[in-house]
């Protein structure tokens, strides 16, 4: 018979659960912190500016202590980059499902929109797309389907795929992209496998570096020498490619 001052199992292993609970909120939230003065520190100084020692003055804590939620600058900055990638992703759906389910309409949609974050956001672009660090450049080369980096480029692939369906896109036949690009495409093959056609995966890779080409050089103003509106010579450019891209 347990006596009065005996701890009853249930209570017990309720204020267990509302320990632990508790502290992973403290723990969440910390990280959280964290990650957000990164990012500001980011914002402020570039990529080079993000530094434990920074953060931990920031937040009014030692060096140290941030070690306890990240084990070493690189995986801080990784997160922060996966993070980053989501928070694109999101933006660029939204800006998909704000538009009649048309693929080559969203296409457009999804360009622009990478377009405005990306000059809304030059310093975290920086990070992403830029000169990498060896972190991120280690965090990019770890492609897998679950990867923030190829979750943020599948909406642009499904919408070409979708295309396919109903679009004989103007692509170069398959075994000529075979024998011109099929060794050289292994990475993406290991990463997602081999069952879509070429002739999305040329779509979308073409599709990709053209847009990342002229979001690049606006974000990093390579462009002022030539164009004073950036927007018009975007537009055409989408245009141009979609017109390419059907064939008319």
């Amino acid at each position: 018979m347990p006596t009065p001052f005996a701890p009853v199992k249930g209570v017990h292993e309720n204020v267990m659960k509302q320990i632990i609970a508790r502290r992973e909120r403290l723990r969440t939230a910390a990280v959280a912190e964290i990650k957000g003065v990164a990012r500001r520190l980011l914002v402020e100084g570039g990529p080079a500016a993000i530094s434990l020692r920074g953060i931990a003055r920031d937040m009014g804590m030692t060096a140290p202590a941030i070690y306890r939620y990240f084990p070493s600058l690189d995986a801080l900055v990784i997160e922060l980059a996966g993070d980053l990638f989501d928070e694109l992703r999101e933006t660029i759906e939204a800006a998909r499902d704000s538009v009649p389910a048309e693929p080559m309409i969203q296409l457009l949609e999804m360009a622009r929109a990478f377009r405005r974050w990306s000059l809304a956001h030059p310093a975290e672009f920086a990070l992403m797309f830029g000169n990498p660090l060896p972190a991120v450049a280690e965090f990019e080369a770890d492609c897998s389907p679950e990867h923030p980096g190829a979750k943020f480029g599948a909406p642009f692939l499904s919408a070409f795929a979708e295309a396919f369906k109903t679009i004989p896109l103007k692509t170069p036949p398959a075994d000529v992209i075979e024998a011109e690009l099929g060794e050289h495409l292994a990475p993406y093959r290991i990463a997602f496998g081999a069952d879509i056609p070429l002739e999305i995966v040329y779509a979308y890779l073409a599709g990709w570096t053209r847009l990342y080409g002229m979001v690049a050089l606006e974000v990093f103003g390579h462009m002022r020498w030539a164009v004073n509106d950036m927007g018009a010579l975007f537009e055409l450019e989408l245009a141009t490619f979609v017109r390419d891209l059907l064939g008319s």
